[in-house]
């Protein structure tokens, strides 16, 4: 299963004594091992139900999802339609071994395949994204014989013991030595430019350039597969530069590479596309999913293949399973899920959110406050880059702070949280990613919360 930064939930500081909790929160403390959390500092919200782009806690109080939990609601709490599939599925088959064929397991694949790009026509499903990542990666090791890998170092791809490797960000330090073939290389990133690059296209230039540099050093004819996310996720929100991505497909080309896009996050229409790749028409040889396939109902995954690809597993097994793969009731939200896409146009509806509120909103709050650097998203996907100083941007806090370097964030989440908004803080960073149906009025009250909130940055400003 994929998962965030510690720094992605603020901590609320010392956590009431157990015995003053409820009985859920008792048990939760005394037996659950949290992801990416210290125990003794931790108090976690205690969920008992939720609607559309709400959720509550045991108390009553209702909160706004901004962050679609782990960005995958994507079509919004408990779906009518997404329920209704689960209950008809498990009234059938619950569960099945991954050797037999099954009705919503085969409509999943079909339905994932047409809306894929290119001649990305087979799905092997996952339990969840890192599981896609290290099935991907096996995969093109395959296909080509090779063995390295390449990927960005403002990324993340997952906790498993590959897909951590495979990770750019801190969230792999501590689980370094990783496994061996990966090599590392810097993305574009237009506000931060780690190529001193003055526009857009300077910068694409500059990080194509740097990367067939990173294959001319690495030795292309080795390299199994690029892995990227097309639009960064929780590493900052990065939309690549227009030409980024045809020259990284360029690049594979060239040198027999493959291309795998991790779209665990940005895919099934966060970006306001099927897939995030669609926006600049590329097509990979391989995509990676979860989240938002099914919004997160039942836990899926998995990787969809180019034929090629595909081709090389006809004659030869191909050396990799899961016990609950393509786990009926997981395939049968899927197919629900992507109807509701279909049906509700919800992606359109994403896109022209991102274009013509979304967007405009964030450029006048930047323009409000001295510590808000950079805005930059698509769709229902947006980050605000905080900072000390707008002029020498320096960060609010710097990176991979924790504890007391970490209190502007700390406090800025909290006033947020004040206002009945739950925020998605990581780093110095506001990812806005709330569920996709959400609609313009309550988008709107979402951001004038944000906007207030960030008077408690402003106070830290310099510059």
């Amino acid at each position: 299963m994929r998962d965030v930064s510690p720094d992605a939930v603020p901590s609320a500081g010392a956590a009431p004594p157990v015995a003053a909790k409820s009985a859920a929160a008792r048990d939760d403390r005394l037996h659950v091992l949290h992801s990416w959390s210290a125990h003794g500092a931790l108090d976690p919200l205690v969920v008992t139900g939720a609607s559309g782009v709400h959720f509550h806690d045991e108390s009553g109080r209702r909160w706004l999802d901004f962050s679609s939990q782990l960005v995958n609601v994507n079509v919004g709490h408990q779906h009518p339609k997404l329920i209704a599939a689960i209950k008809a599925q498990a009234e059938v088959l619950c569960t099945v071994a991954p050797y037999h064929a099954n009705p919503a397991t085969s409509e999943a694949a079909r339905l994932i395949a047409e809306v894929a790009p290119g001649d990305l026509n087979r799905v092997f499903f996952t339990n969840g994204g890192a599981e896609a990542i290290e099935n991907a990666i096996r995969m093109a090791r395959l296909h080509t014989g090779r063995h390295k890998v390449l990927t960005a170092y403002r990324s993340y791809h997952g906790a498993t013991a590959g897909a951590i490797t495979a990770t750019g960000d801190p969230r792999r330090w501590a689980s370094e030595p990783g496994a061996p073939g990966f090599a590392r290389f810097w993305g574009p990133y237009p506000y931060r430019s780690a190529f001193h690059a003055a526009t857009a296209h300077e910068e694409c230039e500059r990080a194509l350039a740097h990367l067939a540099d990173t294959i001319m050093v690495e030795g292309g004819q080795g390299i199994a597969a690029i892995v990227l996310e097309p639009v960064i996720g929780s590493s900052g929100v990065l939309v690549p530069p227009d030409g980024y991505l045809q020259g990284v497909r360029a690049l594979c080309d060239k040198h027999g590479i493959m291309l795998i896009a991790d779209e665990v996050m940005v895919g099934f229409g966060r970006c306001g596309e099927w897939f995030a790749v669609d926006r600049w028409k590329v097509v990979p040889d391989l995509i990676t999913f979860a989240k938002g396939v099914n919004s997160g109902y039942v836990p899926l995954g998995g990787v969809i293949m180019s034929d090629a690809i595909a081709a090389s597993f006809e004659s030869r097994a191909y050396p990799g399973g899961l016990t609950y793969s393509g786990h009926p009731l997981a395939c049968a939200a899927a197919v629900a899920c992507i109807g509701i896409y279909k049906d509700e146009g919800i992606i359109d509806h994403a896109r022209r959110l991102g274009d013509e509120v979304i967007d405009p909103a964030l450029q006048a709050i930047q323009k409000r406050h001295p510590s808000v650097g950079d805005v930059r998203g698509l769709g229902v996907f947006w980050a605000i880059e905080l900072v000390r100083d707008r002029n020498t941007r320096e960060p609010l806090v710097p990176f991979n702070a924790s504890g007391a370097d970490n209190a502007p964030m700390t406090m800025f989440a909290a006033a947020c949280k004040q206002q009945g908004l739950w925020p998605f803080v990581v780093g110095n960073r506001l990812h806005i990613a709330p569920p996709l149906i959400i609609d313009e009025q309550t988008m709107r009250e979402g951001l004038a919360i944000i906007d207030e909130a960030l008077a408690t940055a402003d106070r830290y400003c310099v510059g």
